[in-house]
């Protein structure tokens, strides 16, 4: 939230610093997917996919979270501080983010733990097909609120 002695100009590059950060750690998100999602078909229960796996779920949930609880709220502060009507939008977007995120929670919860992750192996290419969908759905949801309620200002603030 804007503190009384932060600008608009500085609370905008924060939140782009955080932003970029944020988008950083999805771009090693989707390597680790690829990584673990190239293993799928060829690995024996004994090689590292197991850990690989447990390494996205961490990954993803830190992402899903930082979301939720971090950007998100940022992004809609910015709105209101330059007084943008982001309600429509966020009323639209973020339920279908929802479905996202209780996909990757429910992802993490069958392979965050090794001996459920090895249990779950021969689940894991259909698992990681439909979260791979659903996350693509999500990271375009994600960037047109960054667009709408974010990357617009850039100007104003320049």
């Amino acid at each position: 939230m804007l503190k009384k002695n932060e600008s608009k100009n500085q609370h905008w590059g924060k939140v782009d610093q955080l932003i970029e950060g944020w988008l950083k750690e999805r771009q090693d998100l989707i390597i680790l997917y690829v990584a673990v999602d190239g293993l799928k078909e060829i690995a024996p229960s004994d090689t590292p996919i197991s850990v690989k796996l447990q390494a996205f779920s961490q990954m993803l949930i830190d992402y899903v979270s930082a979301g939720h609880f971090e950007i998100y709220d940022e992004l809609t502060q910015e709105a209101e501080e330059f007084q943008d009507d982001y309600s429509e939008l966020v009323t639209s977007v973020l339920p279908r983010i929802q479905e996202s995120t209780e996909l990757s929670l429910d992802f993490n919860d069958k392979y965050a733990n090794l001996e459920l992750c090895v249990e779950s192996l021969d689940q894991v290419a259909t698992d990681l097909s439909l979260l791979g969908e659903k996350m693509v759905e999500r990271f375009e949801l994600e960037d047109k609120m960054i667009e709408v309620l974010h990357t617009r200002h850039r100007e104003l603030v320049a």
